[in-house]
């Protein structure tokens, strides 16, 4: 893992293409050190497109804190994500790229398998995701659940807006709250983990990641949709 980190973090970055369908600029990139390459997707702070409700130029650091928060969980949802302070583009984040069939994503998914993701509508309300389409939920070439896009969360105002309401008012399952519990903890006293997210998100976000995790575990129930928009647009 750390080597993996290394190329990221390290690596030489060469651009290979462009996303096409985003709001904000998000490229396919190569970063090779030495004998070493991997494939990875760039999302450069310049190329964010200023948004009312979130402070400018925070996106890619969101993106990053996404990552922190699944690996302190123990979840492994998202892929390994470092900020690099120096790109083609200038900083921003570098996420290592999930191979995955584009038409296998949430809404392809059976009944038996969107039950099964608890642990990924939980990871939402915790970071307060405002924008969980359908296509944010893939699969690796070994059917294993990635989790993609969060550069819309962490805000301090109620924000969630998923296409995952599946388990909307059900009970949490025991093993849920119990890795909520070990990462409220580590939101209290883990070093390593709050500094990483102090260099992140501002005091005020990382006060209402830790109320949302007390109140989920207060209140062990998967969210009903909220007043407003509770739907991401488009859906996919």
């Amino acid at each position: 893992m750390q080597r993996l980190k290394d190329l990221l973090q390290d690596g030489e970055i060469t651009l290979q293409g462009l996303f096409r369908w985003g709001s904000n600029y998000t490229f396919l990139v190569n970063t090779r050190l030495g004998d070493q390459e991997v494939r990875a997707v760039y999302k450069p702070i310049r190329g964010e497109q200023p948004l009312w409700d979130f402070p400018s130029d925070t996106l890619a650091k969101r993106e990053v804190a996404a990552y922190e928060v699944s690996e302190a969980l123990g979840w492994d949802f998202v892929p390994l994500t470092v900020l690099r302070s120096e790109g083609p583009h200038g900083p921003g984040s570098i996420q290592l790229y999930v191979q995955g069939d584009p038409e296998d994503h949430y809404f392809s998914f059976s009944e038996t398998e969107k039950k099964g993701l608890g642990r990924v509508v939980a990871f939402d309300v915790l970071l307060n995701n405002a924008d969980r389409k359908g296509g944010h939920v893939i699969k690796d070439e070994r059917s294993k659940v990635w989790l993609i896009d969060h550069g819309l969360s962490f805000h301090t105002d109620p924000k969630l807006r998923t296409v995952l309401w599946d388990l909307a008012g059900s009970a949490l399952e025991k093993d849920i709250v119990a890795d909520l519990k070990r990462f409220r903890k580590a939101l209290e006293g883990d070093k390593q983990l709050i500094e990483q997210l102090n260099g992140l998100l501002s005091p005020r976000e990382i006060r209402a990641l830790q109320y949302r995790t007390t109140r989920l575990i207060q209140n062990p129930c998967y969210p009903n949709p909220g007043a407003g928009r509770s739907y991401p647009w488009p859906p996919i």
